[in-house]
């Protein structure tokens, strides 16, 4: 059986496993996700401001080709016959003509390399002048007329550290210098050099670069967010699940208690049903025995006297086994809870007075008549009462009795006993079918009451300490109408 329900139990929780690990997995795979999503948006980011800037470069580089062509080549020519970037008056016209066009833009340096051979003719940056052109395939191209640019960057994210190098970012293009045709026809095919154009885009890449470091971490805490989160969600589940499982756990111990006090009760009812009528007849059989030998042999009347009382006791203890098991059906009406209590402690009344036992008697005129069967409500305060008379011995003490209306209506009854009290252990049984702490009794009196006051729809509870004294508080349902 408890194999069984264990199986059910790992089965119900089977789904909720399945959704941690589907959770969990999702987190890391979101985790590894970020960097590669990161990374595409950066290679993006960098491809458009390069195909932006190499757009630029075309740009900018035609409009170098044909003010030079036409401000600087063809005058030069036309003055002195032929080019030489030696002549220092040649030179300085073309360093302002060039230099002209770049102010203002965000060109590092403008470079014009010879058609022969992979020399630096002009440039803005004079120490180039003489010297080689910057390897690569970017000149040879542009020799053949293609266009072509090459991006230099230098740094990464972790460069924007306060303390860290700068990052740095060049756009270095080559475009091929063409000998333009007069008087407004299209450029011709001739090639006269090579114009390398380099952009100075750090600035840009800087701004990538942030841009990758914000996605990040706010990537990293929207991940932290999700996962504390997600940690409380299954945190909470599993609080939820453990509970289940324990209520289930309860419910099912409460249901196999309860199968086997139906058994019990079946077999106590037939016990009880068996031994009642044959204890009719030894009770009828001792009265008259009794009466008997008082005239022919009153020196042993006691005996006779004995047989009768125990019989009397063991009848008693066979009609509370069978209200235990087989108890009648309810015959609700309305009750006033005040009178039921007086019939009882007035049937009480000489074993107060035997015991030495001082009755606190406060109920409430005020409280509503409550809804339920008068001869039960009898029963179950009636063995309250012997209950708290019995736990104050022979000493005597104090037996007080409230009835008060509370908040919600219901009416509460409350019996408190000055006797020996009990600990949690025995506190926590009192309610549980055959468990008795005298010698003497069948432990089925606060069940009985248990099983009453359930039955009307109300509630039953202890509380008490050892040494002093005990307090049973009954709740009620009023009377609402028919």
């Amino acid at each position: 059986m408890a194999e069984d329900a264990l199986g059910r139990e790992s089965a119900a929780l089977e789904p909720f496993r399945l959704a941690k690990f589907f959770s969990f997995a999702a987190f890391f795979v979101f985790v590894l996700f970020v960097p590669v999503f990161t990374g595409l948006i950066a290679n993006h980011t960098n491809r458009v401001m390069l195909e932006r800037s190499e757009a630029y470069a075309q740009v900018f580089a035609r409009n170098i080709n044909h003010q030079v062509f036409q401000q600087f080549v063809v005058p030069t020519i036309l003055t002195y016959g032929r080019i030489s970037l030696r002549n220092p008056s040649q030179y300085r016209r073309l360093d302002r003509i060039i230099r002209s066009l770049i102010h203002g833009l965000r060109v590092k340096s403008v470079s014009i390399l010879e058609a022969k051979e992979n020399l630096v003719s002009y440039s803005t940056d004079h120490e180039r002048v003489g010297g080689p052109g910057p390897p690569g395939e970017g000149y040879a191209k542009a020799r053949q007329g293609t266009s072509s640019s090459l991006l230099v960057y230098r740094g990464s994210v972790f460069n924007l550290l306060p303390g860290a190098a700068p990052v740095s970012c060049e756009l270095r293009s080559y475009i091929p210098l063409r000998a333009e045709k007069l008087f407004g026809h299209r450029s011709s095919k001739v090639i006269i050099g090579v114009i390398e154009v380099v952009q100075d885009l750090s600035e840009d890449y800087r701004a990538t670069l942030r841009l990758q470091a914000m996605i990040s971490i706010t990537s990293i805490l929207f991940l932290a967010l999700l996962f504390v989160i997600l940690r409380f969600i299954v945190a909470r589940a599993d609080r939820i699940m453990l509970e289940r499982a324990e209520e289930r756990r309860r419910l099912e111990e409460k249901l196999h208690q309860s199968e086997k006090l139906a058994a019990l009760g079946k077999m106590v009812a037939s016990v009880a049903h068996e031994i009642k009528n044959p204890l009719g007849i030894v009770q009828s059989t001792a009265g008259i025995l009794k009466k008997k030998m008082a005239a022919a042999m009153p020196e042993n009347e006691h005996l006779a006297e004995i047989i009768v009382n125990e019989a009397a006791r063991l009848d008693a203890v066979v009609r509370e086994f069978l209200d235990f098991a087989r108890p009648r059906p309810m015959n609700f009406s309305r009750v006033d809870v005040n009178r039921v209590l007086e019939r009882a402690l007035s049937f009480l009344a000489p074993e107060l007075e035997k015991r030495g036992v001082v009755l606190d008697q406060d109920l409430d005129t005020g409280v509503p008549d409550a809804r339920g069967d008068a001869e039960r409500f009898y029963r179950a305060f009636l063995n309250v009462l012997m209950n708290a008379v019995q736990a104050m011995e022979d000493g005597g003490g104090i037996l007080a009795v409230k009835t008060r209306t509370a908040g919600d209506g219901a009416i509460e009854v409350e019996v408190t006993d000055t006797g020996r009290g009990m600990d949690e252990e025995t506190l926590a049984q009192i309610f549980v079918p055959f468990f008795t702490s005298r010698n003497r009794g069948t432990g089925l009196g606060l069940p009985i009451v248990k099983n009453i006051i359930d039955a009307h729809g109300g509630g039953i509870e202890a509380h008490s300490h050892p040494g002093e004294g005990s307090t049973f508080r009954i709740t009620l349902q009023p009377w609402r109408g028919s």
